[in-house]
């Protein structure tokens, strides 16, 4: 059956340009959860023209299954360049692999990596004080454990 999904699951998406699958599985039990996101966002209508596309063309009598089509919470880890290029001008907090943090602007995304800048207080090169200096750090994907878009309330 994982064949028949992913099959179904790439021409529904590819309908639209604007959509890219971020990720799906089916476990043991055949729950099939598929998270998509858009360019500008994941309308009502395409979760339900995804959905209807996948339940319409695999046989019930065969296979029992239950499906969630949905966009990745706010929450959830990034893990696609697409996604990072959408979240261009946001902010996002980074964590790699030896537990480093870098929390900044998404200034460039490539499909090798990401560039975030941010300030920070140092002290002055000359003279007492500090003065605000503004950091610039391209991370390439494979150096990122985990990074998540940063809501401001």
């Amino acid at each position: 059956m994982k064949e028949i999904v992913e099959k179904l699951l790439h021409e529904a998406v590819d309908a639209n340009p604007d959509l890219f699958l971020v990720d799906w599985k089916i476990t043991e039990d055949n729950k099939i959860q598929v998270h998509v996101d858009g360019d500008h966002g994941l309308a009502l209508e395409e979760i339900v023209r995804i959905s209807r596309h996948i339940e319409h063309n695999i046989d019930r009598d065969e296979h029992d299954f239950e499906l969630t089509v949905s966009s990745p919470g706010v929450s959830t880890p990034l893990s696609t360049p697409r996604q990072y290029r959408k979240n261009i001008g946001r902010i996002i907090k980074i964590l790699t692999p030896e537990n480093e943090e870098f929390k900044g602007e998404i200034t460039a995304a490539t499909e090798e990596a990401v560039t975030i800048r941010w300030e920070v207080r140092e002290p002055k090169p000359v003279g007492k004080g500090k003065h605000t200096v503004e950091k610039i750090k391209e991370i390439p994907y494979t150096d990122i454990k985990k990074a998540i878009i940063q809501i401001d309330i």
